[in-house]
């Protein structure tokens, strides 16, 4: 989940809509994954990839994320398996429909300790978040799942990694239920069968930033040495 306007020595900055049109080229996709970097409202609570501690990445306003042109890129029926924090569930129905799409339904990963209970160390306002949604939508006719599908529970459970980045396990569950060609956007790291956009969308990936967890304990050494 980065920001393609972030940009590196290794990274020219360019303008998203023309690199999202430049990388699909001539394919249209049946099946879309996004994880955008979405922009919280409060900025400087620990959800925000912008805290101020912690500084993971560059983030996109709804606005932007919704003028992506990714109805250029799509087949005339196709799938989209969005990623949105529980917070903005109303800002990932808008995107939605922006890119083209109609809410179905939605898929829950329930994020585990070693030991199999619910990670608490997750952030949140009013309560702990322990859980991410993908939403699922649709366009043109026909747009059923494939048959595995129709036996897939809506339902991911495993360990998380550093801040937001997103199980592995998704990847098959979307590869038995949805056909291809398949387009993953703001992607972290390359996948065979699918095509791939974002800043970090290559076979060298690795986290650039530190996260919660790292800085806290950075902290309490630091405290403990004074």
């Amino acid at each position: 989940m980065t920001s393609p306007l972030d940009s590196s020595p290794a990274q020219p900055d360019l303008d998203p809509a023309r690199d999202l049109l430049a990388v699909a080229g001539k394919k249209r996709f049946a099946t879309v994954l996004a994880d955008p970097p979405w922009r919280f409202v409060n900025r400087t609570g620990k959800m925000a990839p912008e805290h101020h501690r912690l500084s993971r990445y560059g983030t996109l306003s709804v606005e932007e994320i919704c003028a992506l042109p990714v109805a250029k890129v799509l087949a005339d029926t196709a799938h989209l398996y969005l990623w949105v924090p529980n917070a903005l569930l109303p800002e990932g129905l808008q995107v939605m429909q922006a890119w083209g799409f109609q809410y179905k339904t939605n898929l829950v990963w329930h994020k585990l300790r070693k030991d199999g209970g619910s990670d608490g160390r997750g952030v949140g306002f009013y309560f702990r978040n322990v859980t991410e949604l993908i939403l699922f939508g649709v366009r043109g006719k026909n747009a059923r799942t494939l048959d595995p599908g129709r036996t897939q529970v809506n339902y991911l459970g495993t360990r998380k990694r550093e801040h937001s980045r997103k199980p592995d396990e998704q990847y098959e569950l979307i590869e038995a239920c949805s056909p291809g060609p398949y387009l993953e956007m703001f992607a972290r790291g390359a996948r065979p069968k699918w095509t791939v956009w974002g800043n970090q969308a290559d076979d060298s990936y690795e986290p650039t930033w530190d996260t919660y967890a790292h800085n806290s304990a950075t902290q309490r050494r630091v405290a403990a040495a004074e």
